[in-house]
């Protein structure tokens, strides 16, 4: 729908196309902690699977809610739902029926601003230096968007240890994130949300590359922000041979399918900040659908 290119930081569709289709059957239940427009929500409910999401920011809520509105009008098979809220408390904006249900977490925690956004030169834009826009999550300063990289982990760390309680024992999640360069210096986020994930009782399961580059007569042609291709060249002047980052790592974890010992089991809470009240949209729940 209008008004979903603003997003950031969308989820790229054939990465959730592959996920869901991988790990889970038509019919299952698929869940975005963290969905912004909907894109995973939208796959899923094409796919025949049902879908829930949430969402802390509200402009990007009610656009995932009309996003998946406009998907039933498509002839989409699965149902789903979004809910507002902050998604550590994820286990208290879904309800208690799909609790140890979920087949599938799909998602992407928020990363560097120099990773996103539209970027202008002056020669396009007749403006005097580079204009960027659409590189927001908004600008509450409560948005994990918008916090430190120890912050941030903290938080989803307690983000994933909420969606374990909500996986079925055996179900996976996929988390899609990539490393980005501030200043010259490497941010290999990917490793640390692996650890975040092991921290949360997720076990590993895979490790994967998701190429963002296209292909031109046999050859990569790179797609980076123009932000990472500054990062490279100023690398590059300064001697050091750093190459241009043009790939996703898609991480793989699951739920044991026997619980941790309690002592080892990590307790949920919400750390800072007061979240949104939950907000449920008028759509229908994969319950509801029949699931």
């Amino acid at each position: 729908m209008p008004g979903s290119a603003a997003h950031p930081a969308k989820m790229l569709p054939a990465i959730a196309t592959h996920a869901i289709t991988t790990y889970t059957r038509p019919g299952g239940l698929v869940l975005d902690p963290m969905c912004g427009i909907g894109t995973t929500l939208v796959e899923a409910v094409h796919l025949g699977r049902h879908a829930l999401g949430t969402e802390y920011e509200p402009q990007w809520a009610d656009l995932a809610d009309r996003n998946l509105r406009h998907a039933d009008l498509q002839g989409a098979t699965g149902a789903g739902s979004v809910y507002r809220g902050d998604a550590r408390r994820l286990t208290t904006l879904i309800p208690g029926a799909f609790h140890g249900t979920v087949d599938l977490v799909l998602t992407s925690p928020p990363y560097g601003a120099s990773v996103h956004g539209q970027v202008r030169s002056t020669r396009e834009s007749g403006e005097r230096g580079v204009v960027k826009k659409d590189y927001r999550y908004s600008r509450d300063p409560a948005n994990l968007a918008h916090v430190g990289l120890g912050i941030l982990l903290e938080a989803f760390t307690e983000i994933l240890t909420q969606c374990r309680h909500l996986l079925r024992p055996g179900g996976h999640a996929v988390i899609t994130t990539r490393p980005w360069r501030e200043r010259g210096e490497l941010i290999d986020l990917p490793s640390a949300v692996l650890a975040a994930a092991e921290s949360a009782g997720l076990v590993p399961v895979e490790r994967c590359v998701a190429l963002l580059a296209g292909i031109r007569d046999g050859q990569l042609v790179t797609r980076p922000s123009f932000f990472q291709m500054k990062n490279v060249r100023d690398a590059r002047r300064r001697g050091l041979p750093v190459a241009v980052i043009q790939h996703e790592d898609t991480l793989v974890v699951r739920r044991p399918t026997h619980p941790a010992p309690a002592q080892c089991t990590p307790i949920a809470r919400p750390v800072g900040g007061t979240p949104h009240p939950a907000h449920r949209t008028s759509r229908p729940t994969p319950a509801q659908a029949g699931r």
